[in-house]
């Protein structure tokens, strides 16, 4: 777990938006910013705390549904490092979590939520490592769970949500997961993912979870960067809160991505555009960009990297001789530092290299590359 001196609990007193910094209050608000909504934008909003000291991050809940997140090993790679043109190299081993990957930091938290609100149901929709983890935290919790998924989810993930007692429904598209999921949240179930168009991101209570991700990095020595595996960057945006909260310097965040979406954002596209591509890196795919992961490169001047399935795959037998063998998609971090560090920018830095899950778990690579596009994974 992360050290308890980094944190402190508070219930919010108010939300306000990351692209407008319009006030609100408490909620849970599926569609983002209203105001921003009426512009044509669609604006993820944060947690506000009126009284929190400074210095530590701030949760909302405390003391509540856990499966023993966090506290996950972060490890050295002198040698990756000395090959990738780094300083020093750390890997974050989020695989060690409890479902396997790093969305469990955001469950503990959004089931909290949901317990609250006493929601009849949680629903989401996922490729795999979000439902396995919200349909484990919903039993722990003693909620109904749903996903909704596409035929390309692995049945090592369908295995485990079904363990759980979660009821796992396929569609024949991410759009119509989304649709799926916005159809139970008007009937009052509580929405555990994004179902909006163009794309918001996650409940800002799961967001806050990945805040302590940004506390065990920073307790090591503050890095110069920090590499995640990215699709609609609610890890980005809760290391950016983290960074923030603790106030000790914001390392840059960069996203690996498996084909250009912020990459084309950051170079002058619309946010709100759909950006096709192919990958088997199931786990970040997805055609959708969304304001809270520009927002989170933007104000750590970081930047996005494109990685194919073939750089990924490269990265991913890297780490296997160094005996950790790591989903394709968390391979993807290390792929970027080994092409920034091509271009002879990561001399003497420290960079940390977010993997978000195994190999060896439920999300195995698929055998083809799948599509992306408006209508989804197909």
């Amino acid at each position: 777990m992360v050290e308890q001196r980094a944190v402190q609990t508070q219930y919010p007193s108010g939300m306000s938006c990351l692209r407008c910094d319009f006030a609100l209050p408490v909620g849970d608000v599926d569609d983002g910013c209203p105001r921003c909504a009426a512009e044509g934008h669609a604006a993820n909003l944060r947690l506000v705390y009126r009284s929190a000291a400074p210095g530590r991050i701030v949760l909302p809940y405390a003391d509540g549904i856990t499966l023993g997140e966090g506290g996950t090993p972060q490890i050295e790679a002198p040698d990756l490092a000395a090959a990738a043109g780094l300083g020093r190299l750390s890997l974050k081993l989020e695989w060690c979590n409890p479902t396997g990957s790093h969305k469990d930091r955001m469950s503990a938290q959004l089931l909290e939520r949901a317990r609250e609100r006493g929601a009849p149901l949680v629903v989401g929709a996922s490729s795999g490592n979000a439902g396995i983890s919200l349909a484990a935290y919903a039993a722990r919790a003693g909620l109904g769970a749903e996903i909704a998924t596409t035929p390309a989810m692995p049945e090592g993930a369908r295995r485990a949500i079904l363990a759980t007692g979660a009821r796992l429904v396929e569609v024949a598209d991410s759009a119509a997961r989304w649709h799926h999921v916005g159809r139970l949240a008007a009937e009052g179930a509580f929405a555990a993912t994004n179902y909006r168009r163009p794309a918001v991101g996650t409940n800002p209570f799961g967001i806050a979870g990945y805040k302590t991700l940004a506390a065990e990095i920073a307790a090591q020595g503050l890095p110069d960067l920090v590499v995640v595996p990215c699709a609609r960057g609610d890890l980005l945006s809760g290391l950016l809160l983290g960074f923030q909260e603790l106030g000790r310097g914001m390392p840059r965040l960069v996203a690996a991505e498996p084909f250009p979406r912020l990459a084309r954002v950051l170079a002058g596209a619309d946010y709100r555009e759909s950006f096709p591509g192919r990958t088997a890196q199931l786990s970040i795919g997805g055609d959708t960009v969304t304001f809270q992961a520009l927002h989170a490169l933007r104000e750590s001047r970081g930047t996005a990297i494109v990685v194919d399935d073939e750089a990924a795959r490269a990265a991913q037998i890297r780490l296997g001789r160094a005996g950790l063998h790591a989903e394709l998609a968390a391979a993807s971090s290390v792929a970027a530092l080994f092409m920034l560090g091509a271009e002879g920018a990561l001399a003497g830095r420290h960079a940390v290299a977010v993997l978000t899950g195994s190999g060896a778990g439920a999300m195995d690579a698929p055998a083809a590359t799948i599509p992306f596009d408006q209508r989804g994974t197909r």
